[in-house]
């Protein structure tokens, strides 16, 4: 069992553990969309070649990357407002292979594992597995937030030593409206501007435990067996 959240002098909390976290492994100090940046950064597509694939009818895949970037920076934005009132947040966990994990929102209120989507203000349809955007393929994001908070209660219910519940929930940014929201009965589906909600929410994790799961998910080592 872990050594107890202890308080320094000033009364703030910490866990013991944080203290031996060496700097390359710890996530805290991750911007919204930090791994889509290192890709942006490192990709070799020069703009003529995005500008020839684009004529040819064939989306880049950077043109995707800087879709969900946008995103995940609207919604982060709002999830770090929440800190002020007992919440942390890690944004931008990288699983091994190519998913990601866009934020991990811990406090009061549970453990939220939040995927955002951008919609290009549009309304939009969700079911029990996908999103449908008008004149777009259907999206399997609803089967994506399910999958990466199934994955987060494993892994931090291993690092923390007792089970952690982890919630999805599903952030539509830019969409004007949604239509079958409550299809997913598992899934919390929510328009950006609603996600400043989850911090009124409470009663559910004591801040001892805030901080032993904050510690374990900003350890980059853990979600190396993602």
């Amino acid at each position: 069992m872990h050594e107890p959240t202890k308080s320094s002098a000033n009364g703030r909390r910490y866990d013991p553990e944080r203290l031996f976290l060496p700097p390359d492994d710890d996530l805290a100090p991750n911007r919204p969309g930090e791994t889509l940046r290192s890709r942006l950064d490192g990709s070799r597509t020069g703009r003529a070649g995005l500008l020839l694939a684009r004529l040819l009818g064939r989306r880049p895949v950077e043109d995707d990357w800087r879709r969900s970037l946008a995103a995940e920076q609207l919604v982060g934005a709002r999830l770090d407002g929440l800190t002020a009132g007992g919440w942390e947040v890690v944004h931008s966990i990288a699983l091994p292979g190519d998913a990601v994990i866009s934020h991990l929102l811990i406090g009061p209120g549970g453990v939220f594992c939040i995927t955002d989507e951008q919609t290009r203000r549009a309304r939009v349809r969700v079911d029990d597995a996908m999103v449908r955007v008008p004149r777009e393929r259907p999206r399997p994001c609803v089967r994506r937030a399910r999958q990466c908070a199934v994955r987060s209660a494993h892994v931090l219910s291993y690092g923390c030593r007792f089970t952690v519940q982890v919630e999805p929930v599903l952030v539509l940014a830019g969409a004007t409206g949604v239509d079958g929201a409550e299809a997913s009965e598992d899934v919390r589906v929510l328009r950006e501007p609603e996600v400043e909600g989850l911090g009124a929410l409470g009663g559910v994790l004591h801040p001892e435990r805030v901080d032993r799961i904050h510690t374990v998910a900003r350890n980059r080592r853990v979600w190396t067996a993602a």
